[in-house]
């Protein structure tokens, strides 16, 4: 097993205030105590009013003193189960997704519980932070939508990746996470048949075999315990993925981090597997 790297960054998750908040925080709380690793929880109370004054009114009051409550519920949650996991509660000004992309900058990574929205609602959802926040994120971004459901014996932690510097991030932070977890890595990548083939199927999926054998051969040697098998699929990456991990500790995928544009700076894939799959995903950018 390698040497994990230990430090101040801590794991921030974030509290939504209106809906319930146990499932992303049971498994922030669980990683905390696997990494040894604290634990930030962040709850942003949005202004009432376009004002860059201090919004003081009687329900901004109320807001922020039941944000204060919640926070120390949770908090005292997390304590109970684990103990040994330093917890800590910020109660801060300022719209969700900016406030926790900011809190995001520092942190080793970032948690949010999901509503399973269409892509169309998640995205223009007003109190929506999955897609701002994964966009945004410097960190990994682990978003919660269920309860861990798992059938399969060893567990296991599936990666997919495509080749890309993104990929090769995400498939790193999967062995780890493997190793940390004592479970079985199932490397994937998915092929989509284009309109027009140049070379047969088989070329192409020969090609998909060698590009999964030589990304994992480094990261094998570094992760001996890991048992890590390789698998290319054939079909659309979002579907295939999600399948793939229906019954998986989590889903890792690399997170692109070009254009301006928010909804686009995530990937299609990322944007489709947020929407799909019910284990936790977990975004990597690159770097």
């Amino acid at each position: 097993m390698t040497s994990r790297q230990t430090g101040s960054h801590d794991i921030v998750v974030g509290i939504d205030p209106d809906r319930d908040w146990h499932l992303a925080l049971a498994w922030a709380a669980d990683e905390a105590q696997r990494r040894r690793l604290p634990l930030r929880l962040v709850l942003a109370v949005p202004p009432q009013h376009d004002t860059h004054h201090v919004d003081d009114t009687p329900g901004q009051t109320a807001l922020r003193q039941a944000g204060s409550d919640r926070l120390e519920q949770a908090c005292n949650w997390v304590r109970d189960r684990h103990p040994e996991v330093s917890v800590t509660g910020d109660l801060l000004g300022g719209f969700p997704a900016h406030v926790l992309g900011g809190a995001a900058r520092e942190a080793r990574m970032i948690v949010l519980g999901s509503r399973h929205l269409s892509r169309t609602a998640e995205f223009f959802s007003a109190g929506s932070l999955v897609v701002p926040v994964t966009a945004q994120a410097r960190c990994p971004v682990v978003v919660v939508g269920d309860a861990e459901h798992i059938s399969q014996q060893p567990p296991c932690v599936v990666a997919g990746i495509d080749g890309s510097s993104s990929a090769t991030a995400a498939l790193t932070f999967a062995f780890d996470e493997a190793d940390l977890r004592g479970a079985a890595l199932r490397v994937v990548c998915v092929w989509q048949p284009p309109l027009i083939m140049l070379d047969g199927e088989e070329v192409a999926l020969r090609a998909q075999h060698t590009l999964l054998s030589e990304a994992t051969t480094g990261l094998s040697e570094e992760y001996p315990d890991v048992r890590v098998t390789h698998e290319v699929l054939t079909g659309h990456p979002v579907e295939e993925l999600a399948r793939a991990a229906e019954h998986a500790l989590s889903v890792v995928v690399g997170r692109r981090g070009t254009g301006g544009y928010t909804g686009m700076r995530i990937g299609s894939v990322v944007h489709g597997l947020l929407h799909r799959a019910h284990c936790p995903v977990i975004t990597v950018p690159t770097g």
